[in-house]
């Protein structure tokens, strides 16, 4: 009976999640919301509280979603996103958290410690809703935008896991230990031993999820020649995922950046034997997800959440309309990001699964205010996946950083403009063809003009005006422009 109950439960979410797309609400929403149904509040009537499984849970899934997000991330999109995605995953996390820990004082009544552990439990996005919302929106966004995203969620968990045992290592009171299998040893002694942990954190899950990929390629490469179906790559892949998290775990890193780093590299450099393996990683991820967001769900109660609910709201719209806009234009000031690309990405900071497992932490170490931690964190994920995962690609095409499908001419006309021009062709003769005013050295060619113009690695869509023309970045290769749109007045 509980195998068919948990079966018929995954197969009915995944129903109403296939048809909740078509009016846009969060595949992943529908996954949570059946838990909460199943729960000991709503029809299914089943009590569960088991945190340290749900836990667990949550961690195993979690690593399966960072490592399919890392074999499908190409190292082109690094060009683009890589710092401004390691600002954000680092300075912005702590922004936010800072910010929202105003927030968690001032609606919520939390001392100052507690609210800080409030900032670092939602302070950083999730690789799940991230990777899955991103992919469903409907839209194919800039690749700069994309990139700094989809890194930003991929790496920026260790920055929040590292914030909430630190905060949580204060909070303990002194002589007790932190009961959580990610703490460092220590408890609430541990002040001199913070900055080591950040070293811990960070440094283990580059060298361990960097020496694992490197190791996997070479596997790859030795058993790409012999009949394995893309199934037993999968099942490889991820059972060897799953041993580098739990022993960059173990070595008191971040298990999470390990398995990103991992996935990243061995889908690189063994494209081949990978891109065989990635249909049956889509369904161990979507699987991963599934048993996640309802184990997750069962945790709630509903009749306690709703005592909470108000003051957690005000927390939910302080993070999205305050803490995380903050974090974001400070972080991307230096990368000349548009102003319309850093609202979008300020609004795509999408709480999923990840604030939810980390408000298992303070549980798991017998904290005062755990509980109200948990609903509070549970209430901003909800909040996030309905009102800023339904709205993406509403969002994105308001705000114009989108690309245009390749078979609507009308949109390509509206994006590239009408004209096309070999990005070869000196800037000056594009000049006097055209009746454009002069630039300053004429016979740079038109791509090296644009680049130099936009002052940050281009991408396609990228614009830059000379005179009363529009010039537009059409095409790149390898991070060069190639080809040049042009629009003229009246045209």
């Amino acid at each position: 009976m509980p195998l068919f109950a948990a079966a018929a439960l995954v197969f009915t979410s995944v129903l109403a999640g296939l048809f909740s797309q078509r009016v846009g609400f969060s595949f992943l929403l529908v996954f949570l919301v059946a838990g909460i149904l199943a729960g000991e509040d709503g029809p299914g009537g089943y009590p569960f509280d088991d945190a340290r499984l749900s836990f667990w849970v949550g961690n195993l899934a979690l690593a399966v979603i960072l490592l399919d997000g890392g074999l499908r991330t190409a190292y082109a999109t690094f060009r683009t996103g890589l710092r401004p995605a390691s600002l954000l995953a680092t300075l912005g996390v702590l922004l936010s958290a800072l910010i929202t820990a105003g927030a968690g004082m001032l609606f919520v009544g939390l001392d100052l410690p507690t609210a800080l552990l409030l900032g670092a439990i939602v302070g950083s996005t999730d690789a799940a809703a991230v990777f899955a919302l991103l992919t469903r929106s409907g839209v194919t966004l800039n690749e700069r935008v994309a990139a700094t995203l989809e890194i930003e969620s991929g790496v920026n968990d260790p920055m929040a896991v590292y914030l909430t045992l630190a905060l949580i290592a204060l909070l303990t009171p002194a002589g007790a230990t932190v009961a959580s299998p990610m703490a460092p040893a220590g408890g609430g002694s541990m002040l001199a031993g913070l900055a080591l942990t950040f070293l811990q954190q960070f440094g283990w899950g580059a060298l361990v999820g960097g020496l694992a990929g490197l190791a996997m390629v070479a596997l790859l490469r030795r058993i790409a020649w012999r009949d394995a179906s893309g199934g037993v790559l999968a099942l490889l892949i991820c059972a060897a995922g799953l041993a580098v998290f739990a022993a960059t775990g173990w070595l008191g890193g971040s298990g999470f950046l390990a398995v990103y780093l991992f996935g990243l590299i061995a889908a690189n450099r063994a494209s081949d034997s990978v891109n065989q393996a990635l249909p049956a990683m889509d369904g161990y991820a979507w699987l991963s997800q599934a048993g996640m967001f309802l184990l997750l769900g069962l945790l709630v109660t509903p009749s306690r959440l709703v005592e909470h609910l108000l003051p957690a709201l005000g927390v939910v719209l302080a993070l999205i309309g305050v803490a995380r806009p903050a974090a974001v234009w400070i972080c991307l000031r230096p990368f000349r990001f548009t102003p319309r690309e850093t609202w979008f990405i300020a609004w795509v900071g999408l709480r999923g699964a990840v604030p939810i497992v980390l408000a298992l932490f303070p549980m798991m170490a017998g904290l005062p205010q755990a509980r109200l931690l948990f609903d509070v964190a549970f209430v901003v994920v909800l909040t996030s996946l309905l009102l800023q995962g339904s709205t993406i690609g509403w969002m994105a095409r308001r705000l114009g950083v989108v690309l245009p499908d390749p078979g609507d001419e009308r949109a390509q006309r509206a994006v590239f403009r009408d004209f096309v021009l070999d990005a070869t062709v000196p800037v000056g003769d594009v000049c006097t063809f055209y009746n454009l005013p002069a630039t300053a050295d004429g016979s740079l060619p038109l791509g090296h003009w644009m680049a130099a113009a936009i002052g940050r690695p281009p991408v396609a869509g990228d614009s830059v005006r000379l005179g009363p023309a529009m010039l537009v970045v059409r095409e790149l290769r390898e991070g060069a422009i190639t080809r040049v749109g042009l629009g003229l007045p009246g045209a």
